[in-house]
């Protein structure tokens, strides 16, 4: 009788104890619902290659109803007091991270543009409008949505509770009607001088092309006119168009331009798409910086070293951060779609040549990656920094969609070598642009999903 009972508590035990575990993963499941998860936890991502995304989506909408309900309850309740608020700009949210034994601070404060639609996916044409970007002049820092609202504010009220938006009218509209085109989106917004250049993505009846317009600056109204045209067009809407802007040395811009899913343009120096130019801001003559380029999303030119950095989406992974030597006397092709550290996406298999993922892209005869992320963290806009709150001597962020993360990476004296020294993991942001203020010691960030603009700081506390 007595080893009957002890049996009997054994199961007991052995139930009890598979019963809190089950309990203990249905909660962690049912928070990641109603969160939404870190794309680069390893387990999630490993749960996720062995079970069906199809099976994922069916057990998250009907076993997990309530933590759905609560998750759309609450994003509700956050639109509708963005909504309210108009363009007050209002702080709603506080968090604290700890990086590298510092303590940071960040704020959170509404964007008065459209969010992004996650349920169609990322790569949705409305989506394409949501894309925002911010910039800072001066005093000011200014902000463009995809479908082109411009507004701007005094970058002191960063330390406030509300940022007092001043819409800025500009005549983006009156461009679309008059050509009878159609907008696809704002790729970027850049200040050079006292001028403002945008890069646009529309179809006219031609197709679909990406264009640079140029503007003096007013704080009345901002009146656009085309500055420089590409002249490539492609049938399909795709997110591969690039369209980051960056100042360059004389008197010229760096304008970065996707390869539109064209797989044999980023090779022929005959075409701008997949490729990084350089435009003569006088003659608006341009020269090609580098070729074979995918989707470059990021762009920084360091003038002292004579470098430009650039970061680019990969395939199925192979997000990649180059940096192009100007001063090596060395071609400059970067590899794409010849090689990359990604794989094909299996619809793609087929446009490749057996090589491609060989991985290794200098015993192809293109160059190296200084950075290269597998799987994707969805790599956007680069800021590099020097001996501040965010850096000890020489660093980059790097924000990422992806991974709602910006990435902080260490750089040697020599610029010979990227040490990753970690990131911030700012859940359910899509992190679209990144920039400093040196007044402020401040990080700025735009993320599309409330959409909000999101300041990073030292916490002195």
């Amino acid at each position: 009788m007595k080893s009957l009972s002890s049996k009997k508590k054994i199961i007991l035990i052995i139930l009890l104890i598979f019963f809190s575990f089950g309990f203990y993963l249905f909660s962690i499941v049912s928070d990641i619902v109603r969160h939404g998860y870190d794309k680069q936890n390893k387990i999630i991502l490993f749960v996720k290659n062995i079970i069906s995304p199809h099976y994922v989506k069916k057990i998250r909408d009907n076993l997990f109803i309530i933590p759905n309900l609560k998750a759309k309850n609450e994003f509700l309740e956050l639109q509708v007091s963005k909504y309210e608020q108009g363009n007050e700009g209002k702080k709603f949210d506080t968090q604290y991270f700890k990086l590298n034994n510092v303590k940071y601070e960040a704020n959170f404060f509404f964007l008065p543009f459209k969010r992004l639609d996650t349920k169609l996916g990322w790569n949705a044409e409305v989506n394409s409008l949501r894309a925002h970007y911010a910039e800072i002049k001066n005093t000011n820092i200014f902000s463009i949505s995809g479908e082109g609202k411009t507004v701007y504010f005094n970058k002191n009220n960063l330390l406030k509770d509300s940022l007092k938006f001043q819409e800025l009218p500009n005549n983006i509209q009156e461009i679309l009607n008059e050509n009878n085109y159609r907008l696809f989106g704002i790729r970027d917004l850049y200040f050079q001088n006292d001028q403002v250049f945008i890069s646009m993505m529309i179809e006219n009846e031609n197709g679909i092309t990406i264009n640079l317009y140029r503007a003096d600056m007013n704080l009345d109204k901002i009146d656009f006119k085309l500055f420089f045209e590409t002249n490539e067009y492609w049938k399909d809407y795709n997110v591969f168009s690039g369209g980051r802007l960056e100042s360059f040395k004389d008197d010229k811009i760096l304008f970065s331009i996707g390869f539109a899913k064209n797989y044999e343009a980023p090779q022929n120096k005959k075409s701008l798409l997949g490729k990084i130019i350089a435009i003569d801001l006088n003659s608006k003559n341009y020269e090609l910086v580098s070729y074979g380029h995918r989707n470059p999303q990021g762009l920084y030119f360091y003038e002292k070293k004579n470098i430009i950095i650039n970061t680019e989406h990969g395939p199925k992974g192979g997000d990649e951060i180059n940096f192009n030597f100007l001063d090596l006397n060395e071609d400059k092709n970067f590899g794409w779609p010849r090689v990359s550290y990604g794989n094909a996406y299996p619809k793609e298999v087929d446009l490749f040549e057996p090589d491609t993922f060989k991985k290794s892209h200098k015993e192809l005869g293109f160059i190296e990656p200084f950075q290269y992320y597998d799987p994707s963290i969805g790599i956007s806009e680069i800021v590099y920094l020097e001996k501040n709150s965010f850096c000890g001597s020489k660093c980059f962020w790097i924000s990422s969609l992806r991974a709602n993360s910006i990435y902080n990476l260490e750089m040697d004296e020599n610029f010979n070598k990227l040490i990753p020294k970690g990131r911030i993991f700012l859940e359910g942001n899509r992190i679209r642009d990144i920039d400093y203020d040196k007044d402020l010691d401040m990080i700025i960030l735009v993320s599309e999903n409330v959409p909000a603009l999101i300041t990073i700081s030292k916490n002195l506390n």
